[in-house]
């Protein structure tokens, strides 16, 4: 058992708890002899995060939320605040952003996140030892509508279409980002810190103009192709991990392998095959119960890692939650439960809840993470002091 885990902040492991994850460790389930990255001249900072990543499943998850040091529900603009920080004095061991809107060339991103600020909060977390996950809701390159227009789909931005330029200089927006991202790698060189990327998500869904419907499946496996090859071969960014996260939603859980990998590009082009799931954890358009949630929530984590170790890949929860939390116990009674079901929902090295949106700006509830004097702020704290959560304090050297 690794040494970190919880080592610091007086997070104690009970003697149950203790027991709990010697049954983890114990478990069947074989990992890859090594975690190859998909992209072979990835760095060897990027390679490490990979590896390190790897050798966490079975041991605990790590923890993120979406902006989360950018705003919380009762603030906004302060340095070094994030909601889950004034509940549990603690950093989320992995921070989300979304890079919609670079394309255009704003200031700041769909939510009103600066971009110049976000690259700060981003080397921020790299410096402490965090990881950095970045998601896109890019505009359409062609007719300049927004992710949530299907009008058009992606066929006139692949390769000869009459958009592909267009195309090519919103990656180009993100080549220009992702390289400002300068930082001193645990080689003592100056390079580029390693970003998961996460472009095209929920592609299974036909909400989104690069989704079913809009976009053919044969399209979106070219989009994700070309994206992956130009962003690493013709502009050099091996800095790069590649999760493909379908929703939960459309995922039909009896025949879940084949609906999986609708879309999938190739395990050339993939190293984090994700879910996004909002579905099982209390989604207003779910009407099933809560315990049939639950066992659909494990059945999805279990197939999800499942058909992850086939493929040699890192299997996890790369954005979901539950709304405005109105279940006290979400936490412990929902997430933790089925995280921890059994030896391969044990498998899943993050997971990412969305983010908390400010009241008064947004003059809505909308939040993900508990703040000061919610009514779950004590699950919260409980799940956040059980041993396999992991938080940014309680990781390794995920860099070397």
């Amino acid at each position: 058992m690794t040494t970190f885990f919880h080592a610091l902040g007086g997070r104690v492991l009970m003697p149950a708890l203790l027991l709990l994850l010697a049954a983890c460790h114990s478990a069947s389930v074989d990992r890859p002899a090594a975690a190859e990255p998909a992209n072979p001249d990835a760095t060897p900072a990027t390679q490490a995060l990979l590896s390190n990543m790897h050798e966490l499943k079975g041991e605990g998850f790590m923890f993120g939320h979406q902006d989360t040091m950018a705003y919380g529900v009762q603030w906004q603009n302060q340095p070094d605040q994030s909601d889950i920080k004034r509940v549990t004095g603690a950093y989320p061991a992995l921070y989300g952003w979304d890079i919609g809107h670079l394309e255009r060339g704003d200031a700041s991103n769909l939510d009103s996140v600066n971009f110049q600020s976000m690259r700060q909060w981003m080397l921020d977390a790299f410096e402490r030892g965090g990881v950095v996950t970045v998601s896109w809701h890019m505009t359409h390159p062609g007719t300049g509508v927004g992710s949530w227009n299907t009008d058009t789909g992606a066929e006139s931005l692949l390769p000869g279409g009459e958009d592909h330029g267009a195309l090519k200089a919103s990656l180009d927006r993100f080549v220009e980002f992702a390289r400002s991202l300068e930082v001193t790698l645990p080689d003592g060189e100056r390079g580029l810190m390693p970003l998961i990327f996460r472009p095209w998500h929920e592609h299974n869904g036909d909400w989104f103009w690069w989704g079913k419907g809009a976009t053919s499946e044969q399209d979106y496996i070219a989009l994700w192709q070309f994206t992956v090859n130009y962003l690493t071969k013709t502009q050099g960014l091996d800095n790069l991990l590649f999760a493909f996260s379908p929703d939960r939603s459309r995922l039909e859980l009896s025949n879940f392998e084949s609906a999986y990998l609708y879309g999938y590009p190739g395990d050339d082009y993939v190293d984090i095959m994700g879910i996004d799931n909002y579905w099982d954890l209390g989604h207003p358009s779910n009407e099933a119960s809560k315990k049939q949630n639950l066992e659909q929530f494990v059945a999805s984590l279990t197939g999800l890692a499942k058909l992850a170790a086939t493929h040699e890949k890192l299997p996890a929860m790369t954005e979901g939650g539950q709304d405005t939390l109105f279940e006290a116990d979400f936490f412990t009674g929902r997430l933790l439960s089925g995280l921890l079901a059994n030896e391969w929902t044990r498998q899943i090295a993050y997971v990412q809840l969305w983010r908390n949106a400010n009241r008064e700006r947004e003059q809505k509830d909308h939040f993900y993470v508990p703040y000061p004097g919610h009514p779950t702020e004590e699950n919260f704290m409980e799940f956040y002091r059980h041993p396999a959560t992991l938080f940014e304090g309680d990781l390794p050297a995920m860099y070397r």
